[in-house]
């Protein structure tokens, strides 16, 4: 069945059934999305623009922002590269394992963050596997900004690489052999015919690494300590500030961190019409 006749044996439903679909949906999403998000910014501005301004110019607060576009600047690149190699290996190449790869890629999203930190602070820490050899050279990784990072890289490995593989995989080989076939080096290969079909699939994995790098609170808060001005991110101060009774300070950073994922948001959606058109486009041309 194609989309289209989807479409329209659902548009043959009844109206009640409709209603109460579209009902449902705006409800859960109204009540459990939309007015948290609305109660965040009325409590941050709720005692005027002079104590959101105060919350977010105190020292902490701008480290802990700092800190948190630090990881995310320094784990997004890694993984965008990572992705990328993932993916050309793993839709390019046949070898022994490739099945057991994706596997392994993808498992951030079935560990916890909790015991991913935990599993770091075994690797990295001052008793774990490599932390005394580490200590040796002058070198701490937990309880200091390099264990906040990786703890960010980790969680985040799997999203441009999975945004990438499905697409590669359908697109299959035959433009690139095309290319090198007509006297096309490997670079001008990947620049001029794999990186235009794959550029808003890779942007929009780029996207949902910022915003899970953002938002990250369980791996971090285990391998950072929770020290203030030091190794506390955004969504650790938040925290910080709340169990302090300092209400104002923490709905003023957390609108900080949800403006900054309403962003991506906004982002994401005009990639997925971008995708979207463009696959239309394809449809139409074949």
């Amino acid at each position: 069945m194609s989309r289209n006749s989807g479409l329209s044996q659902a548009s043959r439903d009844p109206k009640w059934v409709q209603w109460i679909l579209i009902g449902i949906t705006v409800g859960f999403v109204t009540l459990l999305l939309i007015l948290p998000l609305g109660v965040i910014f009325w409590e941050a501005f709720r005692k005027g623009l002079k104590t959101f301004t105060i919350a977010l110019s105190d020292r902490n607060a701008r480290s802990a922002i700092g800190l948190t576009l630090l990881a995310t600047a320094i784990c997004v690149p890694l993984n965008m590269v990572f992705g990328l190699a993932a993916a050309w290996a793993t839709t390019k190449y046949s070898f022994p394992g490739k099945s057991l790869l994706i596997s392994i890629i993808d498992l951030p999203f079935a560990i916890s963050p909790v015991i991913a930190g935990l599993m770091l602070i075994l690797l990295y820490g001052i008793h774990g596997w490599f932390g005394g050899v580490l200590q040796g050279f002058g070198l701490q990784v937990i309880f200091a900004v390099p264990g906040v990072v990786l703890a960010t890289i980790f969680v985040t490995v799997p999203f441009v690489a999975r945004e990438l593989i499905p697409v590669m995989q359908e697109q299959g080989s035959e433009q690139e052999w095309a290319a090198i076939s007509l006297g096309a080096s490997a670079w001008q290969t990947f620049t001029k015919v794999t990186l235009p079909n794959i550029f808003f699939p890779l942007l929009y994995g780029v996207l949902l690494c910022t915003a899970r790098a953002m938002g990250e609170f369980g791996a971090v808060s285990v391998v950072s300590s929770n020290i203030r001005g030091l190794t506390n991110t955004i969504p650790l101060q938040i925290d910080a500030l709340y169990n302090d009774y300092n209400a104002p300070a923490a709905f003023a950073l957390a609108s900080i961190l949800a403006s900054l994922s309403i962003l991506t948001l906004l982002a994401k959606s005009w990639l997925e019409s971008r995708i979207e058109h463009r696959s239309k486009e394809s449809e139409e041309i074949q």
